[in-house]
């Protein structure tokens, strides 16, 4: 075969299994709407909070943050009972970047992965930004912060603790979503909800402790108390996108198992309630032409990770520069950060 030569037999054929995001028809319109109109204030509060805040090397880190959440949530990892998990990573970038740049990055992730890959849908989006992307930050960030003067142990085993929290409230708030649009009744959701990402918790623990582990050794100035502030290089940035757009070479590997929403959905009965999406550009994480193969996955998840990481690094370099320039021509001086 024509792949034969770059990828073992096993590969062959092989295409990502979607992480079911919650599609349109799980959730009401009006438990849509409200969540589209949190998520919305939220963000603005994220951009009144960036503008003019973020250091210079701040802005290119939200783009290689961006990539590799991106890149990392592709890779589903099997749990018990023939579910699989995947990273949503709000933790990890609330840690490195602060929880305001954190949540414009997740969004953003969540965001494309909708529009692009159409992973989660456009009804619900405003949802799926709040339960994996805002509240996730929120959580990470706060009890991250709680032990910022103390030791790297306990930073770590503190980030751990975090990153499994974030999961835990973002499958928490899903089930509440789902309660009160009636898909599924609190006494079956919840419990189901929890006890599947209770074991998917682990995995984002695991992988948010190895990624700030990797940081504090190799730059631990980025977790600093003045790393907002900081002004540095762009070769970091360069080798930082690079190993993100790697870890996109590993997505045929990832679990075909179903996740954790699409599993509960599944075994309570309402899977068949999600909606398909009103259009198609790259579905399920492939390019039409080259087929549900592994090098059809890789370049979708190139071409997304790119992508992400391009709007995410707009979005800063267009919130950094909007109040720094003026500041540095009034003094004469590069404006302080």
């Amino acid at each position: 075969m024509l792949l034969s030569p770059v990828f073992p037999d096993w590969w062959q054929g092989v295409a990502r299994d979607p992480a079911l995001h919650i599609p349109d028809g799980f959730l009401s319109v009006l438990i849509s709407i409200v969540f589209w109109a949190i998520t919305v204030m939220l963000l603005a509060a994220s951009v009144r909070q960036t503008r003019g805040q973020l250091g210079e090397r701040q802005i290119p880190l939200m783009g290689i943050m961006a990539a590799f959440i991106f890149a990392a949530q592709m890779l589903n990892f099997p749990v018990a009972g023939g579910t699989s998990g995947h990273m949503l990573g709000g933790a990890l970038a609330a840690i490195v970047l602060g929880p305001w740049a954190g949540m414009l990055v997740m969004a953003s992730v969540i965001a494309l992965q909708a529009l692009l890959f159409q992973d989660g849908g456009l009804l619900v989006m405003g949802a799926n930004i709040f339960n994996m992307g805002l509240l996730t930050a929120l959580i990470g960030y706060g009890l991250y912060r709680s032990v910022a003067g103390q030791g790297q142990s306990v930073r770590l085993a503190v980030a751990g603790i975090a990153a499994w929290l974030s999961v835990m409230a973002g499958a928490l708030m899903t089930s509440l979503q789902l309660g009160f649009s009636g898909t599924s009744p609190f006494g079956i959701v919840l419990p189901a909800m929890l006890g599947v990402h209770a074991l998917i918790g682990l995995g984002e623990a695991l992988i948010t402790v190895a990624a700030l582990t990797f940081i504090m050794r190799t730059r631990p100035d980025l977790l600093g108390e003045q790393a907002v502030r900081a002004r540095g290089g762009a070769g970091w940035a360069v080798a930082g996108l690079v190993i993100a757009l790697a870890v996109v070479f590993f997505s045929p590997l990832a679990s075909a198992d179903p996740d954790g929403l699409e599993r509960v959905a599944e075994d309570i009965g309402f899977l068949a309630q999600g909606q398909d999406a009103p259009y198609t550009i790259l579905p399920d994480y492939t390019i039409p032409f080259l087929g549900e193969t592994a090098v059809s996955t890789i370049v979708a998840g190139l071409v997304g990770a790119l992508i992400v990481a391009a709007i995410a690094y707009g979005v800063g370099r267009w919130l950094s520069g909007s109040t720094a320039q003026p500041a540095a021509k009034a003094g004469g001086q590069p404006a302080s950060r």
